[in-house]
């Protein structure tokens, strides 16, 4: 089992350190000046075997520590709850929902189809020494961080040391009955495809997870050890039925399959985002347009997109609208809740940033661009053409506002009357500046969005996501967006400063899409 996890490590070691080689290569400027030699520079190599394993070494720790920090501890400042039972609550429920979303054994990747079914390694031994080292990796990885954090939360120190435990032993519980239910029904389980019960089930455990503690309900210590003991039970048994299923490769044959050939995570989850937009496509002959040009060859394409482009934002901003109302009648009859969130009104706008951020349907629009219309368009010369990208870049910016703006309206309006209610402010440019502050975030993140698909288009033929540019482009803008939620300011003086902000940037990006997009507009390699 040692000689096999030392192959299957130097197998994807190699292909990420080429993986590495061509994200490099990728970089814009970069890419000019290496050449396509690149993969057989030995010098190179040994450069890309370092980098490799520092991230394997950083993956270990890294993942772990923003996973507590970001999910778990920051949101402790909101409840009034006893501080290390809220800790425990929130990392055993999170812990259940990744135990049922992520065991490791039946995540489809490309090394494991390259071990089996390519170098025909054994698929029990490949299996079974990438899982416990995957587990291994969970407790090395975990435990710094239980003792850290959980000392912070006051959480006792033997606690702290067992919940790594409680993870692995939740993984291995739900691979266990995995393996159980694979030879009861012959069906593989695929991580990357749950179900839509599993999805209703990962909801109410997140609804379990962060709701209880605000109502002012949480498991205490006591409940947690029954937790711990329950998942130690389970674990064990599992264990067992693990190291004594034989059947891995058939397993491997079912999720390994000729649509998901190179078993690459992201091309399963592109080839789901793909079935899913077109589910909701409305092929009808008789729709029709009466504009003319790239108006009409757009109009016809929002018109057979409207269940993703429109429909899903109605729904959106119906639940805010309802929400919204609610928050007004509560603080119309709860002086106390009005008090608060009249403070929070006048501080926390930055806070909006990242809500207008989750609200953004910009990567979903621009997916449903590429993969029902661009995916095909762009094998044909004209549709390169600068005159032709331009005329629907500019018909797209307008229905992606458009589409934005729905919910953002809603909101707009609703922060200004929300403040008057709760008891107002002195200075009347409070108001105008929660109105326009909104309405400018929602068209930043428009022209964020599609500038970004133009300048930076990551698909390549196969809609696989190929951009390393455009990977680190949103990795960013969700960190900046998240790192807002922690910054206190003045309504008026970080309105005014966003405002600004997303005006100029949405103005020196469209200068920039309409000069460089037709030459960067093109299906990647």
């Amino acid at each position: 089992m040692i000689k096999s996890f030392i192959t299957s490590f130097k197998l994807k070691n190699a292909y990420r350190v080429n993986s590495i080689i061509y994200s490099i290569k990728q970089l814009p400027i970069i890419n000019r000046i290496l050449p396509n030699e690149l993969y057989k520079s030995k010098i190179l190599k040994i450069i890309g075997n370092i980098i490799s394993i520092l991230i394997e070494i950083i993956g270990i720790f890294i993942g772990k520590f923003l996973y507590i920090w970001l999910m778990i501890i920051s949101m402790l400042v909101i409840y009034k709850t006893n501080m290390s039972d809220t800790f425990l609550h929130i990392f055993t429920f999170l812990t259940l929902c990744g135990g049922l979303l992520n065991t490791y054994m039946f995540n489809p990747t490309k090394d494991k189809y390259y071990a089996m079914f390519t170098m025909n390694m054994d698929a029990k031994k490949y299996t079974l020494s990438n899982y416990y080292y995957s587990l291994l990796k969970v407790i090395i990885g975990f435990l710094p961080f239980t003792i850290i954090f959980g000392k912070m939360a006051q959480v006792p120190l033997w606690m702290c040391i067992i919940l790594p435990v409680f993870v692995v032993m939740v993984k291995m519980a739900v691979s266990g009955y995995s393996l159980y239910d694979f030879e009861k029904n012959k069906i593989a389980k695929n991580e990357n495809l749950p179900t839509k019960i599993l999805w209703i089930v990962l909801a109410l455990l997140l609804a379990i997870s962060y709701g209880l503690p605000y109502l002012g309900f949480t498991i205490n210590k006591t409940i947690f050890v029954i937790f711990f003991a329950i998942s130690v039970v389970f674990g064990v048994l599992s264990f067992n039925k693990i190291n004594k299923f034989k059947d891995y490769k058939k397993i491997y044959k079912q999720i390994l399959t000729k649509e998901n050939m190179y078993a690459a995570q992201n091309q399963t989850i592109t080839k789901a985002i793909k079935d899913n937009v077109e589910k909701q496509i409305q092929f009808d002959s008789k729709l029709t347009s009466n504009k003319k040009g790239f108006a009409y060859f757009h109009d016809i394409f929002v018109k057979r997109h409207k269940k993703i482009l429109t429909e899903a934002v109605k729904k959106q901003s119906a639940v805010i609208f309802v929400i919204m109302i609610l928050v007004i009648i509560v603080a119309y009859f709860n002086k106390d809740f009005a008090n608060q969130t009249n403070k929070v009104l006048l501080t926390y706008l930055p806070y909006f940033v990242f809500i207008m951020y989750l609200l953004n349907r910009g990567t979903t629009v621009t997916q449903a661009m590429f993969m029902n219309c661009d995916h095909s368009m762009l094998t044909y010369r004209i549709y390169r053409t600068p005159k032709v990208i331009l005329g629907l870049f500019k018909e797209r910016l307008k229905t992606l506002i458009k589409v934005n703006l729905l919910p953002a309206i809603i909101i707009a309006i609703g922060l200004p009357l929300l403040l008057f209610i709760t008891g107002g402010t002195d200075n009347i440019l409070n108001y105008i500046v929660l109105f326009i502050s909104i309405i400018a975030m929602s068209i930043f993140f428009s022209v964020h969005y599609l500038v970004m698909y133009y300048l930076l288009q990551p698909y390549n033929v196969n809609t696989e996501m190929k951009s390393s540019t455009y990977k680190v482009v949103q990795a960013v803008t969700y960190f900046v967006c998240y790192y807002m939620i922690q910054i206190k300011l003045p309504t008026i003086s970080f309105g005014i400063a966003m405002s600004a902000f997303c005006i100029l940037y949405s103005l020196i990006s469209l200068v920039i899409a309409y000069k460089y997009a037709p030459k960067t507009f093109k299906l990647r390699i």
